[in-house]
Protein backbone atom coordinates (compact mmCIF):
# COMPACT_ATOMS: atom_id res chain seq x y z
CA UNK A 1 0.00 0.00 0.00
CA UNK A 2 1.24 3.55 -1.01
CA UNK A 3 1.31 6.04 1.72
CA UNK A 4 -0.29 9.63 0.12
CA UNK A 5 1.63 12.20 -0.12
CA UNK A 6 0.97 16.16 -0.02
CA UNK A 7 1.71 17.34 -4.13
CA UNK A 8 5.58 18.40 -5.11
CA UNK A 9 6.57 19.88 -7.82
CA UNK A 10 7.54 17.15 -10.32
CA UNK A 11 10.61 17.43 -12.70
CA UNK A 12 11.56 15.60 -15.86
CA UNK A 13 14.43 13.87 -14.05
CA UNK A 14 12.67 12.83 -11.43
CA UNK A 15 10.14 11.31 -14.02
CA UNK A 16 12.63 10.02 -16.28
CA UNK A 17 13.77 7.99 -12.83
CA UNK A 18 10.73 6.03 -13.42
CA UNK A 19 10.67 5.15 -17.16
CA UNK A 20 12.15 1.45 -17.81
CA UNK A 21 12.90 -0.65 -20.65
CA UNK A 22 11.20 -3.45 -20.76
CA UNK A 23 10.67 -5.85 -23.42
CA UNK A 24 11.97 -3.07 -25.69
CA UNK A 25 9.27 -0.31 -24.57
CA UNK A 26 9.27 2.78 -22.34
CA UNK A 27 7.29 1.89 -19.70
CA UNK A 28 6.06 3.03 -16.24
CA UNK A 29 5.10 0.52 -13.32
CA UNK A 30 1.80 1.03 -11.10
CA UNK A 31 3.26 1.69 -7.58
CA UNK A 32 5.45 4.61 -9.08
CA UNK A 33 2.23 6.10 -10.89
CA UNK A 34 0.20 5.42 -7.73
CA UNK A 35 3.05 7.81 -6.17
CA UNK A 36 2.52 10.47 -8.69
CA UNK A 37 -1.20 10.15 -8.92
CA UNK A 38 -1.58 10.67 -4.74
CA UNK A 39 -3.72 6.83 -5.01
CA UNK A 40 -2.83 3.65 -3.69
CA UNK A 41 -1.54 0.44 -5.96
CA UNK A 42 -4.55 -1.03 -5.40
CA UNK A 43 -7.17 1.38 -6.63
CA UNK A 44 -4.77 2.02 -9.63
CA UNK A 45 -4.91 -1.31 -10.30
CA UNK A 46 -9.22 -2.03 -9.32
CA UNK A 47 -9.51 1.21 -12.23
CA UNK A 48 -7.66 -0.23 -14.47
CA UNK A 49 -9.40 -3.97 -14.19
CA UNK A 50 -12.60 -2.30 -14.39
CA UNK A 51 -11.78 -0.62 -17.49
CA UNK A 52 -9.60 -3.30 -19.27
CA UNK A 53 -10.96 -3.06 -22.54
CA UNK A 54 -9.22 0.56 -22.86
CA UNK A 55 -5.36 -1.52 -22.05
CA UNK A 56 -4.97 -3.92 -24.77
CA UNK A 57 -0.84 -5.25 -24.84
CA UNK A 58 0.69 -2.26 -26.40
CA UNK A 59 -1.27 -0.05 -23.54
CA UNK A 60 -0.41 -2.54 -20.55
CA UNK A 61 1.14 -5.80 -19.57
CA UNK A 62 2.15 -7.53 -16.31
CA UNK A 63 5.52 -8.10 -15.75
CA UNK A 64 6.82 -11.72 -15.18
CA UNK A 65 9.01 -12.52 -11.95
CA UNK A 66 11.90 -13.16 -13.68
CA UNK A 67 11.46 -9.10 -15.13
CA UNK A 68 10.50 -8.06 -12.04
CA UNK A 69 13.67 -9.20 -10.05
CA UNK A 70 16.15 -8.28 -13.05
CA UNK A 71 14.83 -4.70 -13.18
CA UNK A 72 15.07 -4.64 -8.96
CA UNK A 73 18.38 -5.50 -9.15
CA UNK A 74 19.08 -2.76 -11.90
CA UNK A 75 17.45 -0.32 -10.07
CA UNK A 76 19.82 1.30 -6.40
CA UNK A 77 17.13 2.94 -4.02
CA UNK A 78 16.82 3.43 -0.87
CA UNK A 79 13.46 2.53 -0.66
CA UNK A 80 13.19 -1.25 -1.15
CA UNK A 81 10.40 -2.95 -1.79
CA UNK A 82 8.77 -6.29 0.06
CA UNK A 83 7.96 -9.11 -1.29
CA UNK A 84 4.80 -9.09 -3.14
CA UNK A 85 1.77 -11.47 -3.98
CA UNK A 86 0.73 -9.79 -7.33
CA UNK A 87 3.16 -8.58 -10.29
CA UNK A 88 3.01 -5.43 -11.18
CA UNK A 89 1.70 -3.51 -14.56
CA UNK A 90 3.58 -2.21 -16.45
CA UNK A 91 2.62 0.78 -18.58
CA UNK A 92 3.58 2.11 -22.16
CA UNK A 93 2.76 5.56 -22.72
CA UNK A 94 -0.07 5.01 -24.10
CA UNK A 95 -1.17 3.17 -21.26
CA UNK A 96 -0.35 5.91 -19.28
CA UNK A 97 -2.07 8.31 -21.39
CA UNK A 98 -5.59 6.25 -20.54
CA UNK A 99 -4.85 6.10 -16.57
CA UNK A 100 -6.46 9.71 -16.20
CA UNK A 101 -9.75 8.94 -17.26
CA UNK A 102 -10.20 5.71 -15.30
CA UNK A 103 -9.52 7.42 -12.09
CA UNK A 104 -11.13 10.67 -12.60
CA UNK A 105 -8.82 13.35 -10.67
CA UNK A 106 -7.34 16.55 -10.71
CA UNK A 107 -4.33 15.57 -9.87
CA UNK A 108 -4.28 12.54 -12.31
CA UNK A 109 -4.74 15.00 -15.29
CA UNK A 110 -2.10 17.27 -14.39
CA UNK A 111 0.36 14.14 -13.65
CA UNK A 112 -0.17 12.92 -16.90
CA UNK A 113 0.39 16.01 -18.81
CA UNK A 114 4.04 16.49 -17.17
CA UNK A 115 4.64 12.41 -17.99
CA UNK A 116 3.41 12.93 -21.09
CA UNK A 117 5.66 16.06 -21.41
CA UNK A 118 9.09 14.24 -20.14
CA UNK A 119 7.74 11.41 -23.09
CA UNK A 120 8.17 13.81 -25.65
CA UNK A 121 11.28 15.21 -24.34
CA UNK A 122 12.96 11.83 -24.15
CA UNK A 123 12.21 11.42 -27.64
CA UNK A 124 13.78 14.87 -28.85
CA UNK A 125 16.56 13.81 -26.95
CA UNK A 126 17.17 10.51 -28.67
CA UNK A 127 16.62 12.47 -32.00
CA UNK A 128 19.42 14.87 -31.24
CA UNK A 129 21.66 11.99 -29.52
CA UNK A 130 21.00 10.50 -33.28
CA UNK A 131 21.71 13.42 -35.10
CA UNK A 132 25.08 14.12 -32.74
CA UNK A 133 26.21 10.51 -33.73
CA UNK A 134 26.02 11.14 -37.21
CA UNK A 135 27.85 14.38 -37.27
CA UNK A 136 30.65 13.09 -35.00
CA UNK A 137 30.72 9.98 -38.04
CA UNK A 138 30.64 12.50 -41.00
CA UNK A 139 33.83 14.51 -38.76
CA UNK A 140 35.83 11.45 -38.17
CA UNK A 141 35.62 10.66 -42.22
CA UNK A 142 36.81 14.11 -42.84
CA UNK A 143 39.43 13.79 -40.39
CA UNK A 144 40.70 10.71 -42.40
CA UNK A 145 40.43 12.09 -45.79
CA UNK A 146 42.70 15.41 -44.27
CA UNK A 147 45.07 12.72 -42.74
CA UNK A 148 45.68 11.07 -45.98
CA UNK A 149 46.11 14.06 -47.59
CA UNK A 150 48.42 15.73 -45.24
CA UNK A 151 50.30 12.45 -45.65
CA UNK A 152 50.59 12.81 -49.36
CA UNK A 153 51.51 16.18 -48.90
CA UNK A 154 54.80 15.36 -46.61
CA UNK A 155 55.86 13.04 -49.32
CA UNK A 156 56.21 15.94 -51.64
CA UNK A 157 57.47 18.46 -49.27
CA UNK A 158 60.27 18.86 -51.35
CA UNK A 159 58.23 20.34 -54.05
CA UNK A 160 55.88 22.59 -52.40
CA UNK A 161 54.57 25.54 -54.86
CA UNK A 162 52.21 27.99 -54.90
CA UNK A 163 49.07 25.57 -55.10
CA UNK A 164 50.77 22.96 -52.32
CA UNK A 165 50.49 26.20 -50.10
CA UNK A 166 46.94 27.16 -50.80
CA UNK A 167 46.09 24.02 -50.08
CA UNK A 168 47.59 23.27 -46.32
CA UNK A 169 46.19 26.78 -45.96
CA UNK A 170 42.75 25.08 -46.60
CA UNK A 171 43.68 21.96 -44.48
CA UNK A 172 44.34 24.37 -41.60
CA UNK A 173 40.93 26.49 -41.92
CA UNK A 174 38.91 23.10 -41.73
CA UNK A 175 40.68 21.85 -39.03
CA UNK A 176 39.93 25.10 -37.33
CA UNK A 177 36.17 24.51 -38.81
CA UNK A 178 35.92 20.99 -36.40
CA UNK A 179 37.47 22.25 -33.33
CA UNK A 180 34.31 25.10 -33.27
CA UNK A 181 32.09 22.67 -34.47
CA UNK A 182 33.23 20.08 -31.26
CA UNK A 183 32.98 23.01 -28.74
CA UNK A 184 29.56 23.63 -30.04
CA UNK A 185 28.72 19.81 -28.64
CA UNK A 186 30.58 20.00 -26.00
CA UNK A 187 28.04 23.39 -25.29
CA UNK A 188 25.38 20.96 -25.80
CA UNK A 189 26.26 18.10 -23.83
CA UNK A 190 26.82 20.18 -20.98
CA UNK A 191 23.47 22.23 -20.79
CA UNK A 192 21.10 21.49 -18.05
CA UNK A 193 17.84 19.69 -18.58
CA UNK A 194 14.93 21.85 -17.90
CA UNK A 195 12.43 20.28 -15.32
CA UNK A 196 8.46 21.15 -15.01
CA UNK A 197 6.26 21.96 -12.36
CA UNK A 198 3.14 21.59 -11.54
CA UNK A 199 0.76 23.72 -9.49
CA UNK A 200 -0.95 22.70 -6.42
CA UNK A 201 -4.90 22.06 -6.72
Amino acid sequence: MNELQPVTPISVDNIKSKIHEIRGQKVMLDFDLAVLYQVETKRLKEAVKRNIERFPNDAMFVLTEAEFATLRSQIATSNKRGGTRYMPFAFTELGISMLSSVLSSDIAIKVNLQIMRTFIALKHFVAEKKSEMLQIENLALRIDKLNDYIESVLRDQNDINDDTATQLELINQTLAELQAENAVRKTFRERKPVGFKIEKS
